[in-house]
């Protein structure tokens, strides 16, 4: 356990695999949204309305999942009771909002076009990074490392998605 570790407060220890898991869908699902219409070459109209209603309805789903499942062990003794479950639920939903909004950021901002997904994917990438590296605080693993695996991740998520717009676009444009 590293020197960082130790100061970590109990409620960030205790919820952090909540806030990373919310963090990081919420994150990679939004870009990926944005990789998708931007690889479709649709309008910048359809990245906000789409990645809008992605991150209001996937980020609440991800929260009412969690409770869920907090709330579905065989065994009531591993069973969170409610206010537990909402409050582990309420901190993925956190986590997916907070970060899930980094990638529509530039397609709100007063850019031109031509600078938007550039931005996109900086914003995202270095949030992505961030968010990963953070995890050490707890974990007690290495920044660096943990920076990049959650970058890593994320950035193969983007590519993939990015490519299915692309194949989308090229195979219904005809």
């Amino acid at each position: 356990m590293n020197g960082l570790t130790r100061w970590a407060p109990g409620a960030a220890r205790h919820y952090l695999p909540d806030l990373v898991y919310g963090a990081n869908d919420g994150i990679i699902t939004t870009f990926a949204v944005v990789c998708g219409v931007v690889g479709a070459d649709l309008s910048n109209r359809v990245i906000l309305i789409l990645g809008f209603a992605n991150l209001v309805a996937d980020g609440f789903s991800m929260g009412a999942s969690n409770f869920l499942s907090r709330r579905s062990y065989a065994d009531p003794r591993e069973r969170s009771d409610p206010p537990e479950a909402a409050r582990h639920g309420s901190a993925t939903l956190a986590g997916f909002l907070t970060a899930g909004t980094v990638p529509l950021v530039a397609y709100v901002l007063p850019l031109a076009d031509a600078d938007r997904f550039p931005a996109t994917v900086a914003l995202t990438l270095a949030t992505l990074f961030a968010v990963g590296a953070s995890r050490a605080i707890v974990t007690g693993l290495g920044w660096a490392r943990s920076g990049i695996e959650m970058l890593v991740v994320g950035a193969a998520a983007a590519g993939v998605a990015y490519g299915i717009g692309a194949f989308a676009a090229a195979i219904t444009s005809g």
